[in-house]
């Protein structure tokens, strides 16, 4: 759904033009933004930018989605409850973060325990509310076909979001935005490359894939189903997708053998 948006109006964007206070609030947030973002690694920048929205929002926490072939990787989160939530969206392949970034634009979940929020993602919902969870505003990080993934804002009780708390957000996912739009090719392309943290958890994603195909080939499915079955396989015993994935290729775990 999307938020009434309240006297501060909405989204700054070219032609925006709000009163002297509402502009230098703009200012001293974009300042905050930018100073947490010089100079900052790559592979922490995304992080970093959490726990700044974390102090410029009234939320409790956030995550950073990359988006990827129906599989998402978490870059980063504020904190351990929020990099739960974060991989629980990754695992279950549903939640507002990867319809935000299916779409290439905001998605919002004011209230996970009632009404078309929790109709419309049940088992997250279930899963978020239960880590304490209640609302999620999800900002693509692009638009249309060039978004890259979401950033998630989470909060502990129901509600809309602003028209400060959507400006504020958009700010931070543009700056998570253009550094990963800056990325170049080989970190796209090669997953599992490098020793950055980016790296490392790009090489997760490669791992699903395989052991996929592992499934694939035991049970002669397809590749959705096969993926359908890890997924199930690690939700059922409290693992990640990742982890559950490592189990199949060091052959600890058959499908075959049910």
């Amino acid at each position: 759904m999307r938020p009434e948006e309240d006297d501060s109006g909405g989204t700054p964007g070219p032609g925006w033009s709000g009163s002297p206070e509402e502009d230098g609030e703009w200012a001293r947030l974009a300042s905050v933004v930018a100073e947490e973002a010089y100079d900052a690694p790559l592979e922490e920048l995304p992080a970093r930018l959490c726990a700044t929205a974390v102090r410029l929002l009234p939320v409790c926490g956030a995550s950073v989605l990359l988006r990827g072939d129906g599989l998402p990787v978490r870059l980063g989160a504020s904190d351990g409850t929020a990099a739960r939530v974060a991989d629980v969206q990754g695992t279950l392949g549903e939640g507002p973060g990867l319809d935000a970034a299916a779409a290439g634009a905001p998605v919002f979940a004011c209230d996970l325990a009632r009404g078309a929020d929790l109709g419309r993602w049940p088992v997250f919902a279930e899963q978020a509310t239960g880590a304490g969870v209640r609302a999620v505003y999800s900002l693509p990080l692009g638009e249309g076909a060039a978004c890259v993934g979401s950033l998630d804002l989470y909060r502990d009780t129901p509600g809309e979001p602003t028209g400060r708390d959507l400006r504020t957000g958009g700010l931070v996912a543009g700056v998570v935005t253009v550094a990963l739009m800056a990325l170049p090719d080989e970190e796209w392309t090669v997953f599992g490359g490098g020793d950055s943290r980016l790296g490392r958890m790009t090489s997760e994603h490669e791992q699903i894939h395989q052991a996929t195909g592992m499934i694939m080939a035991q049970l002669d499915l397809g590749a959705g189903d096969a993926l359908a079955r890890l997924r199930g396989y690690a939700f059922a015993h409290g693992r990640t997708a990742g982890a559950a994935a490592r189990e199949v290729i060091a052959h600890r775990k058959r499908f075959d053998d049910e």
